[in-house]
């Protein structure tokens, strides 16, 4: 008979904050299998559970990994999926071993507990139906510019993770184009040194800007501003700003990214814009 994967949710900080079940649900595991096999182990320590198998499974995991987990499934043994903290799979490996077991005809089984997601949700009173989640925003490039719009396009709340060592340039560009929305960062949460930041964005930027981060940092943004605030320049201000950029030399490519920035207009529009307004010119 087939085991079962549980993906176990342990605490995000506070060791007080692992349920019932989880620690059971440990206990009870034939192996766990973990981002971070140090940590795991330290968890296991802390409940007083010894002997028990952690195999690693990370992000850079081979499939041959996974496939070994899902053998050991597959022969009927229990295993407990964890992370580094919170709730598996978000944000973090673990996907792949999942769409595994289910692939294999494996039961899986939640048993949640702590989310830093749900943590900062619940203080920023922000959020009153939908949000987004988008975890890490890519580190340069074109691939952030192109999450940074998608952040500003969306109307609902959005919930970010972030770095202590990004969260002053993070906070910045989202401020570019977004100074007045509401937002919330939450720095710790659970742990000794829990900080809940409140301000627009163009506050917290500038909070940001003069201090040490360090820590786990959870950004919650509230639902974008009405359309009267968030309206943006007229397609006129638009063409001006491109006139005025070209003409100090600036290429069309790179003057289309930076408007899509600031005002979460889709970059190949602003860049077709740009186009045809300096073939006119000519």
């Amino acid at each position: 008979m087939a085991g079962t994967l549980y993906v176990v949710a342990t605490p995000i900080g506070n060791l007080g904050d692992l349920t019932l079940r989880a620690i059971e649900t440990l206990r009870a595991a034939d192996r766990v299998v973990a981002e971070d096999t140090r940590r795991a182990r330290g968890l296991l320590s802390h409940l007083g559970i010894s002997g028990k198998p952690v195999d690693r499974v990370d992000e850079h995991a081979p499939e041959a990994a996974v496939a070994r987990v899902v053998d050991h499934l597959a022969a009927g043994e229990a295993v407990a999926l964890v992370t580094d903290a919170g709730t598996p799979i978000v944000s973090d490996p673990g996907t792949a071993l999942v769409r595994a077991a289910v692939a294999a005809g494996i039961a899986v089984v939640p048993i949640p507990g702590a989310s830093a997601v749900m943590a900062a949700v619940s203080v920023a009173g922000l959020v009153e139906d939908a949000f987004t989640f988008r975890g890490f925003l890519p580190r340069a490039g074109r691939e952030r510019r192109d999450a940074l719009a998608r952040v500003q396009a969306t109307e609902e709340a959005v919930v970010l993770f972030e770095a202590p060592g990004r969260i002053a340039e993070t906070l910045a560009d989202l401020a570019k184009s977004a100074p007045t929305r509401r937002a919330v960062v939450t720095r710790e949460l659970t742990k000794l040194h829990e900080e809940i930041l409140r301000g627009t964005l163009a506050e917290l930027a500038d909070r940001a800007a003069s201090r040490e981060w360090l820590g786990e940092i959870t950004i919650v943004l509230g639902p974008a501003p009405a359309e009267a605030e968030a309206a943006g320049p007229s397609d006129a201000e638009i063409d001006a700003r491109i006139d005025a950029e070209t003409a100090a030399g600036r290429r069309a490519k790179d003057v289309a990214e930076q408007l899509a920035l600031e005002t979460g207009r889709p970059r190949r529009e602003l860049y077709a814009r740009g186009v045809d307004r300096r073939a006119r010119a000519r």
